[in-house]
C-alpha cells in the first residue's frame, strides 16, 4: 500500500461521554496509559500488579485474595465468575430485571448450567421475599444477580442477599459492573461470593480489563470441581498462578490498561469512597430537576434509581435516533438509547466516574432542550439549567 492511501493520522472528533459507557477517562488515567511499557512478568510491573490488587480489595470493600483484573471487558468478566462457578448440570437461578441479567442466563446455559430464570419488570428490582421463595424451591448452586442494571437505571439491593443465599447453602454471583465506585459496594459484609465489574464506568477507565473477586467459600468451589472450566483463559486455577504469589506467565497481560487502572484506583481512592458516593448523588439530583423541569420522567422506578445511570423516558413523538444523533452532531454529547424493552423508549444518560460532574449536567440538559424544541417539543428555556442549579445552590 502506498502512503498516499493510508489512513490519516488519528484525529476524533471531541466527545462528551455521557452514555451508559464508556464514560469520560480521567485525564490522569490517559497519562499513566502512555508510560513506557515493561514486560508483563518484570520485577517492576509484578510489584505495580499487587499495588492494583489491593486497591482493588479497597474499593470492592474486601480482604479476598483471589482479587484482580481479567484481560478483557466487563463481559469477559461475567463468563470468568459464571464457567468458574458452574459445571454442566449444576443448577443456577439467575435474576432477570433487564438486559445484563438476560446476558448471564444466556452465559449459564452455555457453561452447561440447569439454568432457572425469575423475572421483575424492566425499570423494577427484586423483593427479598421472592428470592427466598426462589432459591428453596430450586435448591440451586448459585444465583446469579445485576446489582445496577445498565439498561434501566435500576439499583439492586443487596445488603441481606448474601446471608440469605448463605442460609440456603447458595453461592451469591454479582454484576457490579455499573455500581463499582459509583454507589456503595460491601463484598465481604454483604457476602457476596463472587463479583465483577468493568473499567470503563465509575472507575474513570477505558475499557479492557475486568475487575473481579471470588470469596474463600466460592474458591473452594472452584478448587473442588469435577471437571475443567469451560474457557482455558478464563480458568481461575490457571489465572490465579499469574495474579497470585507464584507469578507464573499464564498470558501477556494488556500492560497499558493495567497502568491505567491502577491510576483510576488511585483517583478513587484519594477522593474516599463516602465522598465519590456523595458526588455521583448530587449530580443524579441536580439532572433529575433538570429532566423534570423539562416535563419529561424516569423510566425507573423512584426507591431505586440510579444515581450514575440514568432511563429517561422518551416523550410521545419524539424520535429517539433523530435527537441522539443531534445531541451528537450539533453538541457532541453522546447519550445511550434504550435496550430490550426499553428500546426506542428511554434515552440512558450516564454520569458515571469522572463524567460525575456539574459541567456535564449542564451540557447535556442544555443541549437537550435544544434537540427537543427543533422537534417541536414544548419547554421553557432554560428551566432546566436553572432547576440544576437550584439543586446546587442548596447542597
Amino acid at each position: 500500500m502506498s502512503t498516499a492511501n493510508l489512513p490519516g493520522e488519528l484525529n476524533p472528533s471531541p466527545r462528551l461521554l455521557l452514555g451508559p459507557g464508556p464514560s469520560e477517562a480521567h485525564p490522569r488515567v490517559l497519562k499513566a496509559m502512555t508510560t513506557p511499557l515493561l514486560g508483563h512478568l518484570d520485577p517492576e510491573f509484578v510489584v505495580m500488579m499487587s499495588e492494583t490488587q489491593q486497591m482493588l480489595r479497597q474499593v470492592f470493600k474486601t480482604q479476598n485474595p483471589l482479587t484482580f483484573a481479567v484481560s478483557g471487558t466487563g463481559m469477559a468478566g461475567m463468563e470468568c465468575m459464571v464457567v468458574n462457578l458452574i459445571e454442566p448440570g449444576d443448577p443456577m437461578v439467575v435474576a432477570v430485571k433487564g438486559y445484563f441479567g438476560g446476558r448471564m442466563a444466556e452465559i449459564a446455559r452455555r457453561a452447561g448450567a440447569k439454568t432457572t430464570v425469575i423475572e421483575a419488570p424492566w425499570g423494577d428490582v427484586f423483593d427479598l421475599n421472592v428470592l427466598r421463595d426462589t432459591l428453596k424451591k430450586v435448591k440451586p448452586k448459585v444465583l446469579g444477580i445485576v446489582h445496577a442494571e445498565t439498561s434501566t437505571g435500576a439499583l439492586q439491593p443487596m445488603e441481606e442477599l448474601g446471608k440469605l443465599c448463605h442460609e440456603q447453602g447458595v453461592l451469591l454471583a454479582v454484576d457490579t459492573v455499573t455500581s463499582l465506585a459509583c454507589v456503595p459496594l460491601e463484598v465481604d459484609a454483604w457476602e457476596l461470593d463472587a463479583v465483577f465489574s468493568g473499567t470503563q464506568k465509575g472507575l474513570g477507565c477505558p475499557p479492557g480489563l475486568a475487575p473481579i473477586t471470588f470469596s474463600p467459600r466460592a474458591m473452594e468451589i472452584i478448587r473442588n470441581r469435577k471437571t475443567k472450566v469451560q474457557s482455558w483463559y478464563l480458568d481461575m486455577s490457571e489465572v490465579m498462578k499469574y495474579w497470585g504469589e507464584e507469578r507464573f506467565y499464564h498470558h501477556t497481560a494488556p500492560i497499558s490498561s493495567v497502568y491505567a487502572l491502577r491510576e483510576g484506583l488511585r483517583v478513587v481512592l484519594e477522593e474516599g469512597l463516602p465522598a465519590r458516593f456523595a458526588r455521583h448523588r448530587l449530580h443524579h439530583l441536580a439532572l433529575k430537576a433538570g429532566i423534570h423541569a423539562m416535563g419529561l420522567s424516569y423510566l425507573t422506578k423512584e426507591q431505586c434509581q440510579l444515581p450514575q445511570l440514568n432511563a429517561i423516558r422518551i416523550p410521545d413523538g419524539i424520535e429517539d435516533m433523530k435527537v441522539r444523533k443531534r445531541l451528537v452532531s450539533d453538541f457532541g454529547i453522546e447519550v445511550g438509547g434504550g435496550l430490550g424493552d426499553f428500546k426506542g423508549k428511554a434515552w440512558r444518560i450516564g454520569l458515571m466516574g469522572y463524567g460525575a460532574r456539574a459541567s456535564s449536567v449542564f451540557a447535556v440538559l442544555s443541549a437537550l432542550e435544544r434537540c427537543l424544541q427543533q422537534e417541536g417539543y414544548s419547554l421553557k428555556p432554560g428551566a432546566s439549567a436553572a432547576a440544576a442549579q437550584s439543586v446546587y445552590a442548596n447542597s
